[in-house]
């Protein structure tokens, strides 16, 4: 609470300081920020997507510019969860902020393994990136099919007590059928969007510039896409009460209350991480200005806080 203004916000049974949560892949474990970014301005951080064993990710190039944004295929490099359990989670200050386990598989199996181990730790929540490719189906990623996404969070839900927040891709054909299908089958919140798929070409070399050929396009280009997936996903989450963290080329406090407005509970912020890490301090000063001007006393206030109806009247009218 800040002269009057709350900016606190819960996903699922975590109460959460502020609504910024750092992306996963974009804040490391937050130690790599520490005596620059004051980590209480940060709700929660979701760490590197964590998979069983230990793997080394994509070939590079991994990164490229893209226009208002970036294309990555990391590969989801990792040191494979036991290690994270034993070594990194015991030096991880959990009083400063909160820490969420972004869940990785290649199959079902492998998915409810890495939740169950994280069940008895501290971790916070966990976050099920149903992105991950299906070695069993020949590669097509889980999150493109709402039976195939359902089954994972199933499968997770059936090994841990803790919440889980399912990231939902926008690389599918209906993503309001999806979110039905994990609701169903379990999860308490969503992470809304992943990247979209995209690649980028070298035409001195004409050869593709990232090493995977495709990578996950992210940062300001993808904003009014994430936008209209939270709207879609907010309309089957809102008479359940389930809480969705808005994410997707956020940059500013403005962008963040289109999010929320749009029906997330708290907001991501990741490629914005990279060239400015003290974007969540000026996101919470901005929604806290916004919050006093407009006279709300919380964030929670504005929680899908446009009115579709009225927006299409006005559009019929005009």
């Amino acid at each position: 609470m800040s002269d009057g203004v709350d900016l606190a916000v819960t996903v699922g049974v975590v109460r959460l300081p502020t609504p910024i949560i750092a992306a996963s892949g974009t804040f490391g474990y937050g130690t790599e920020f520490a005596g620059l970014v004051d980590l209480a301005a940060v709700g929660a951080i979701s760490v590197k997507g964590l998979s069983l064993a230990p793997y080394a990710g994509k070939k590079p190039p991994r990164l490229v510019e893209s226009p208002a944004g970036m294309l990555n295929a990391i590969g989801l490099q990792n040191p494979g969860v036991d290690y994270v359990v034993k070594t990194i989670l015991p030096t991880l200050d959990f009083k400063e902020t909160r820490f969420i386990a972004n869940v990785c598989g290649s199959t079902i199996e492998e998915y409810a393994e890495v939740t169950r181990r994280f069940d008895d730790s501290p971790i916070d929540a966990m976050e099920i990136n149903i992105s991950c490719p299906n070695v069993k189906e020949g590669g097509v990623a889980f999150g493109n099919y709402p039976d195939m996404s359902a089954r994972v969070v199933a499968a997770c839900r059936a090994v841990t007590s803790k919440p889980l927040i399912t990231k939902l891709s926008p690389n599918q054909t209906d993503i309001r059928a999806n979110a039905r299908a994990c609701i169903e089958a379990g999860t308490d919140a969503f992470a809304v969007i992943n990247t979209l798929m995209g690649m980028a070409i070298d035409v001195e070399t004409r050869q593709p510039i990232i090493g995977n050929i495709q990578g996950g396009l992210s940062g300001p280009a993808i904003r009014p896409i994430a936008l209209l997936k939270v709207h879609q996903v907010y309309q089957e989450c809102r008479e359940r009460g389930i809480p969705i963290i808005g994410q997707g080329g956020i940059e500013t406090a403005h962008d963040a209350l289109e999010f929320v407005l749009a029906g997330a509970t708290t907001v991501g912020l990741g490629t914005a991480l990279f060239y400015d890490p003290l974007s969540p301090m000026k996101v919470n000063a901005g929604i806290e200005e916004y919050l006093r001007e407009h006279r709300f006393t919380s964030i929670t206030d504005l929680v899908g806080g446009i009115d579709p109806a009225k927006a299409l009247n006005q559009a019929a009218s005009g």
